[in-house]
């Protein structure tokens, strides 16, 4: 099969067209052909070595699209053939066949398209549980979103809408994103980062939002607790900008009735895949119910997956960017 690989961690340069042996599912899992695979910042993570090194040719991909291929043993609720949409906690969505663990392998609903699904299972899932799990997100509930403009983002903004949220409000880095996120994905308001606090807090009339959903880190995050209302949630789901980690003293937190909480899917992935199986289900169905849109703006072909990470790495990026794989036929 071809794939888009690399054998050393670096820059976008060492993703490689490559041709690999075709995978086999084992035990729970499912060989999926895959047709568009979403690119994702988890993915430049993984190229730059914060998963660890590479085992030799190391495909990544943490989400895909396509028709089953194969079951493995024990596997129910999906047949070959099927259009399947999974979340990849292992990678290998930058290849022509991907297995995927049974449990996150979802039938492709009525009302989402091959190339939209590529992008969805990873991103839908994501803003979902760090919204309903970490947050805990209750009707009623204000909400401030970093990184207004990307894919987790506009997901987010929309879900918190369908589970009860009253006013959403995003940052991003610039005014030309600001205003691609303010038409698509429903913000009352979006502010560019530099300056945030006052601005949160000038809308708010001085209250503040109940929820702030962070992936950005460093100063942003820090600056995040100065907006947050009486008990809100700081939550935590990504190191964008790849700054030092913070060193957190506590006593502000109590003193100011604050909460920082943190998602991460790999982990929930290992520790209680159910419930990661349960976000993704809820989410998809409101994807598939039109109440949340996800925005594919950039397609790359397989060969031209460096290009994707450029642009994702150098904030290029607005919406969802996908890969495509094959036909989705």
């Amino acid at each position: 099969m071809r794939a888009s690989a690399f054998k050393e961690t670096g820059g976008p340069e060492v993703l490689r067209l490559v041709d690999l042996p075709d995978p086999e599912p084992g035990p729970g899992e499912v060989l999926i052909r895959v047709a568009y695979a979403g690119v994702n910042y988890g993915e430049i993570q993984h190229r730059l070595g914060d998963f660890g090194e590479p085992d030799g040719e190391t495909v990544t991909g943490l989400e895909a699209s396509g028709r089953v291929a194969a079951l493995g043993e024990g596997v129910t609720g999906v047949s070959v053939g099927d259009a399947v949409t999974a979340y990849l906690p292992d990678g290998g969505g930058y290849a022509e066949y991907a297995v995927a663990p049974a449990a996150f392998t979802f039938p492709l609903p009525d009302g989402l398209d091959p190339r939209t699904a590529g992008g969805a299972a990873l991103v839908l899932t994501t803003a979902y549980g760090v919204l309903a799990g970490a947050a805990r997100i209750a009707p009623g509930d204000t909400l401030l979103v970093h990184a207004a403009a990307g894919g987790v983002g506009g997901a987010a903004a929309q879900l918190a809408r369908a589970l009860g949220a009253t006013e959403v409000y995003g940052t991003v880095s610039t005014p030309e994103k600001a205003e691609y996120a303010r038409r698509s994905f429903g913000y009352d308001e979006v502010f560019v980062r530099e300056g945030f606090p006052e601005a949160v807090l000038a809308a708010t009339s001085g209250r503040g939002v109940d929820i702030v959903l962070d992936p950005v880190g460093g100063p942003t995050r820090l600056a995040s607790f100065e907006v947050l209302a009486p008990f809100g949630r700081l939550a935590v789901y990504g190191e964008a900008a790849r700054h030092p980690d913070l060193q957190l003293p506590v006593l502000p937190i109590w003193k100011n009735n604050r909460t920082l909480t943190g998602y991460n899917i790999g982990d929930l992935a290992r520790r209680a895949p159910a419930t990661v199986r349960a976000h993704a289900l809820s989410a998809l169905a409101l994807a598939a119910s039109g109440a949340v849109r996800i925005d594919v703006t950039e397609e790359y072909g397989l060969a031209d997956a460096a290009e994707a990470h450029r642009l994702l790495g150098e904030g290029r990026n607005r919406g969802k960017v996908v890969l495509a794989v094959a036909d989705p036929a």
